[in-house]
């Protein structure tokens, strides 16, 4: 009998795609399972325990016998209810994609890219860059549909995808005004598509409106956008592309398809409770297999105390580094050859998962 494998979904698409790009390249058959949070806690984060509370349980997905043998998931929301699933049937292998808030050893398999604080232990395969990466199909059919939209503007096409607030990060409307500043001269070299995402907050949206210069184009994200979203025909047509900082998916999808890619970093927040913070963070890096105070980091996130920081400069260093993009305000690299998901190893691993005992 095949293994019965379960996918959680949470309505994220970043996470959602790397969930799924796990279980398709197992090439074995498992079950989506959307799970849908309740309001309060859409945006807002629940605490992280084995439970349901959080979620909306009339839409979503019932979580009943019989129990799988995997569930793949990423995400705090979704992680819980996967840690739930586990409490009722010790032999499912947990596959968690990311960081764990908490209680690492309760995963059979961690998938941390390197943007996470997570140390090597022995449930923890480390990658590079995150499971991301969009589907050439997609932008080849993006080409075709966005051709008379976008195929006449004046050249360079410069792509601007914009993010929203993340702590440690400061991104408001003054932070907006200042990426708009230094857009300024790609502006003058040719034209700017400015699209705002899920994330980006309304003050960000009404200084980006104020502040584009004349006879550029701004595409403010709403819910029900659909096919009037241009992000897939501006990654089939852009000549090259700006991301915020923040935004993981969007910096590794321009990065995996080999275009012209600079990122603008943000600042950080400037209260005293976020420096203390990143100080302790950067203190107690789990990582750090030498120093007296990793060592106690790694117990304490081993114990459940603490939790796995996330580090996005880490994955902006990553880039900077193999010259897969440049810090915004630097000479744009050129175009290269892409770079394709390797989920060869992580394979191997979950298939030893579900071995025969």
């Amino acid at each position: 009998m095949p293994a019965l494998i379960w996918l959680f979904e949470g309505g994220k698409p970043g996470d959602d795609a790397q969930a799924r790009a796990i279980a398709d390249a197992l090439e074995r058959p498992y079950r989506r399972l959307h799970l849908e949070p309740r309001p309060e806690w859409v945006l807002g984060k629940p605490p992280f325990r084995p439970t349901l509370d959080h979620l909306d349980l009339a839409k979503s997905d019932r979580l009943e016998p019989p129990w799988p043998d995997l569930i793949i998931t990423v995400g705090r929301r979704p992680t819980a209810a996967a840690l739930w699933v586990k409490e009722r049937s010790p032999e499912t292998r947990l596959v968690v994609i990311g960081r764990p808030k908490r209680w690492p050893d309760r995963f059979d398999l961690i998938v941390a890219p390197a943007q996470f604080r997570v140390d090597g232990g022995a449930n923890v395969i480390a990658l590079d860059l995150p499971l991301i990466g969009v589907d050439p199909a997609k932008v080849a059919m993006a080409r075709t549909a966005w051709a008379e939209r976008l195929a006449g503007l004046p050249r360079p096409l410069t792509a601007v995808f914009v993010g929203g607030q993340t702590k440690p990060f400061r991104f408001d409307s003054d932070v907006a005004r200042d990426l708009l500043r230094k857009l300024q001269p790609l502006a003058a070299e040719g034209s700017l598509y400015v699209t705002t995402s899920r994330r980006t907050g309304q003050d960000v949206v009404g200084a980006l409106e104020t502040g584009l210069p004349p006879g550029q184009r701004l595409y403010a994200w709403t819910p029900d956008s659909g096919e009037d979203n241009p992000y897939l025909g501006l990654l089939a047509w852009a000549d090259r592309f700006v991301v915020t900082g923040d935004s993981i998916s969007m910096m590794v999808e321009v990065a995996r398809l080999g275009r012209p890619l600079a990122v603008f970093q943000l600042p950080y927040a400037p209260d005293l409770g976020t420096r203390l913070r990143r100080l302790a963070v950067a203190a107690l890096d789990p990582r750090d297999g030498k120093g007296v105070l990793g060592g106690l980091g790694r117990m304490l996130a081993r114990a459940g105390v603490t939790g796995y920081g996330r580090d996005l400069e880490a994955l902006h260093r990553w880039l900077f580094e193999r010259r897969m993009a440049v810090p915004l305000g630097r000479p744009f690299l050129p175009p290269r050859e892409g770079m394709a998901l390797d989920l060869v190893e992580v394979c191997r691993r979950v298939d030893a998962l579900l071995a025969p005992r």
